[in-house]
């Protein structure tokens, strides 16, 4: 579980995370999704992740000396500050971009809805 962060659309929202530890871990990054859905740019509709830390090099920046806990700081981290310029969700993006109210809005229904207590 992950929780929302505070000040962030996603606040008092409780997120459900898969996590899949591979074989070969910590040599490759252990591939992990959200459960619970979620109203975001960089996460898509099947709980994917665009996140540099969660794929190998050359395209992406795992390092065996991360761990889990880093990986979920990375990821809250992504929740409180979207990255609309590498998104996996192209609509959520320009929202975000361009009608940020709507997108906060849209965001807390989201968390209200899907992750709430």
């Amino acid at each position: 579980e992950i929780l929302g962060g505070v000040d962030t659309p996603y606040e008092k929202g409780i997120f459900n995370l898969e996590i899949i530890v591979p074989e070969r871990y910590p040599f490759e990054p252990p591939k992990i999704r959200f459960l619970t859905p979620i109203y975001h740019p960089n996460i898509d509709s099947a709980g994917r992740i665009c996140l540099d830390v969660l794929k190998l090099p050359p395209k992406g920046a795992w390092r065996p000396s991360l761990n889990i806990s880093t990986l979920l700081t990375s990821i809250q981290l992504l929740m409180a500050e979207p990255n609309p310029d590498d998104p996996l969700m192209a609509n959520i993006s320009s929202e975000y971009k361009y009608n940020k109210q709507l997108f906060l809005l849209n965001a807390r229904e989201w968390t209200e809805k899907y992750a709430g207590q």
